[in-house]
């Protein structure tokens, strides 16, 4: 469980910094260099997801069962997770509605995400992993959208074909990961 928390802290921790000390973030660019921080905010990034990845799966080698979640909420957390995946493809569609209306789609998807997985999973270790990503999503959400009112950003909503084309996106993405990837990488197939 410390690798897991140890992860968690880390990843969540760099990405973090523009919630709570993003003063302290420009000085560093500025000290730095953009590329520099962004190299070592990448190398931080990945030794915490790495420290996830490792700390979850020893952590469901020998789980701490808090509660036993009812089978519907399997069944939810698989619809919740479609929704989640358009949001974060549509992060990355330029023009759509969706980043328009939300401004961060890709945290309102992680937020998503983790409420799905959170009300599915019932050990400590998923307590762990999906609430800190929640509360995280949720601070972050809060606080981007923050920023932008306070710079006066609008994101610009193009054609409605834009939100088509990352809804197709996100659903074959989901689709195969739902299917095929989830099993192989987490080992439990959520739906099929």
């Amino acid at each position: 469980m410390t690798a897991l928390i140890i992860g968690l802290a880390l990843f969540l921790g760099i990405h973090s910094v523009r919630i709570f000390a993003d003063d302290w973030r420009s000085a560093q660019i500025a000290r730095l260099g953009e590329n520099r921080w962004k190299g070592l905010f990448t190398l931080a990034s990945l030794a915490g997801f790495a420290l996830i990845v490792w700390g979850y799966g020893l952590a469901r080698t020998a789980p701490i069962e808090l509660w036993s979640p009812p089978v519907w909420t399997r069944h939810l957390a698989a619809l919740l997770t479609l929704p989640a995946f358009i949001l974060i493809t549509a992060a990355y569609v330029p023009g759509t509605r969706m980043k328009a209306a939300l401004g961060h789609p890709m945290v309102a998807g992680t937020k998503i995400w983790a409420f799905a997985h959170l009300i599915a999973n019932g050990t400590l270790a998923d307590v762990l992993l999906f609430g800190a990503f929640l509360v995280w999503a949720v601070l972050e959400f809060r606080a981007a959208r923050r920023r932008d009112r306070i710079q006066g950003r609008r994101y610009d909503a193009g054609a409605f074909s834009r939100d088509a084309i990352a809804t197709v996106i996100g659903v074959v993405i989901w689709i195969v990961f739902a299917r095929y990837l989830h099993l192989w990488l987490i080992g439990v197939q959520p739906v099929g």
